[in-house]
């Protein structure tokens, strides 16, 4: 059953994978593992590498702007698209979409075998996988969000080896570890929260499994270095200076300084001044609520019995597998509270711990079980409640399953119990601009021009570019993208205006909506 699980999930992937758009960030983020190839073959082999025609071309990387964003995961892709011949901007962004959904796949299994060692069971190990896929938001940005979804998988690997260290402290378990929690840290910096939890929680092995305490400091001897060495290998901007760079990326993410604005409960609002409930109210409006009431099922089961025997629930394996995963979740989102950082596009940069709500929501609904098997046969009242609590799991559910189908390509605009009028109105809409490529879709369609001018709001002029990059050869040399006064369509994705265009725009030709909520718009242009 699990074999077959990740199985369809791997040919999902490859049925579906062409029907999203290029993201945002997506060309800032493949021209930084350009940049990294460049410097590395450089440095590698610098001979054979200036003998590369196109090299002048690339930028160096005192040039590169996002030099401290992790590579490791882009430089492979880069490789990988010489490997493959991908040479049209179609075959690039379809192979690199194929890839980040394989490599979610493989963050999927991750998460089940972190459920299967927690829930104690490979049948709840595969219920929170599921549940993960379930997830529409995720399950849509699985094709195209390199950063958050991705660091998501590599976040949980370094939770399971974290796990299957501190239950066998040797030294081979440790490197492994160093290994998971470097990889994870040149994918997103924020990776550094690995190195918290494994350094506390080792300290609370250490002190309830006094027989432990040696292999627990040798390994650590071996993870700490070893740790250290996986960043900087697999970081290249580190190379020449390892402290003070990896310290300017790391005070470069925590001091985001960009001034830009986002829509959020109605209001448009810089992500310098959000509200301390910004990330709590997107994590809550964008998760199917039967996980978010099972969550906090879960987490009262816990405080019942951590307060109950506070002592005797952290001397326990399983209290301290509790508090693992109640760190994973409170802790980045309570240091993001605190600290007031800067968030924007939703709460996509704290995805990394929603696998914790999900394996919390898991303990919630093991107990519910348990509770409901327990309970005698001639108790006629409680179990008719279990059944009807679970109809409604059932239901609460197949909502978003069914709703995946039904928005698809745009499970990202999936809002868990707010109508589609009230939450293109309260929160973003498609902020990843992939809407746009279905616009030119239809504007090329519907016009058969030599030359077909196409203009947009010049704040989102990347939108417009990304969307060209995933059109036929043909139809791209057709478009030209133009300022509004020599435009014959005006094509918006509603970024950064979220209210109505004046008429003066021209008569609206096309829209998509997605559960009432408006993605893309096209309007003609007065004029001949």
């Amino acid at each position: 059953m699990v074999g077959s699980f990740f199985g369809v999930l791997v040919l999902l992937g490859v049925a579906l994978h062409r029907d999203y758009g290029v993201g945002w960030d997506e060309q800032l983020d493949r021209l930084n593992g350009i940049i990294n190839a460049k410097y590395v073959a450089l440095r590698l082999a610098p001979e054979l590498a200036r003998r590369q025609p196109t090299f002048a071309e690339i930028p160096d990387m005192s040039e590169n702007s996002d030099a401290d964003h992790g590579v490791l995961y882009q430089l492979p892709l880069v490789v990988l698209e010489k490997v493959a011949g991908a040479e049209d901007s179609r075959d690039v962004y379809f192979l690199r979409h194929l890839v980040i959904w394989l490599t979610c796949v493989a963050g999927t299994y991750a998460l089940y075998r972190v459920a299967t060692g927690y829930l104690g069971s490979w049948r709840w190990g595969l219920l929170i996988a599921a549940a993960l896929v379930l997830s529409p938001r995720l399950f849509a940005e699985s094709f195209y969000n390199y950063k958050d979804v991705v660091f998501l998988g590599f976040f949980t690997l370094g939770i399971a080896t974290l796990r299957r260290w501190l239950r066998q402290p040797i030294w081979r378990h440790a490197a492994v570890h160093a290994l998971a929690v470097g990889a994870a840290i040149d994918v997103r910096t924020m990776g550094v929260l690995l190195l918290g939890l494994t350094v506390g929680f080792a300290g609370l092995e250490a002190w309830f499994r006094p027989a432990e305490r040696r292999q627990l400091a040798t390994s650590l001897a071996v993870f700490v270095p070893l740790t250290a060495a996986v960043v900087v290998a697999g970081w290249p901007y580190l190379w020449e200076n390892p402290v003070g760079n990896f310290l300017s990326a790391f005070q470069s993410f925590s001091r985001y300084r960009a001034e830009m604005l986002t829509v959020y409960l109605g209001q448009e609002i810089s992500i310098q001044h959000l509200p301390w409930h910004y990330a709590p109210v997107w994590l809550l409006v964008t998760t199917p609520l039967p996980y978010s009431v099972l969550f906090g099922v879960g987490v009262g089961v816990v405080a019942a019995q951590a307060l109950r025997r506070p002592g005797a629930w952290l001397a326990s394996t399983i209290g301290r597998a509790d508090l693992l995963m109640l760190a994973w979740f409170f802790g980045p989102l309570g240091a993001v509270i605190l600290l007031n950082s800067v968030l924007y596009d939703g709460w996509r940069h704290l995805y990394f711990v929603y696998p914790a709500l999900l394996l919390l929501a898991g303990r919630g609904l093991q107990a519910a079980w348990h509770y409901w098997r327990a309970t005698p046969a001639s108790g006629p009242v409680v179990r008719g409640l279990g059944y009807g609590a679970a109809g409604l799991l059932a239901l609460g559910v197949g909502q978003p399953a069914l709703r995946m189908v039904l928005d698809h390509p745009y499970q990202n605009m999936y809002y868990s119990f707010l109508p589609g009028p009230v939450a293109g109105r309260l929160f973003e809409r498609d902020y990843w601009g992939l809407s746009g490529r279905e616009g030119l879709q239809w504007i090329l369609d519907h016009d058969s021009s030599a030359t077909v001018p196409v203009a947009t709001d010049p704040r989102t002029g990347l939108m417009l570019h990304n969307a060209q990059l995933l059109l036929p050869p043909t139809q791209r040399a057709r478009l030209r993208m133009v300022p509004l006064e020599q435009a014959r369509y005006f094509l918006t994705t509603y970024r950064w205006h979220p209210a109505a265009y004046p008429s003066s725009i021209g008569p609206e030709v096309y829209c998509r909506r997605v559960q009432g909520i408006t993605l893309v718009s096209v309007f003609r242009r007065p004029g001949p």
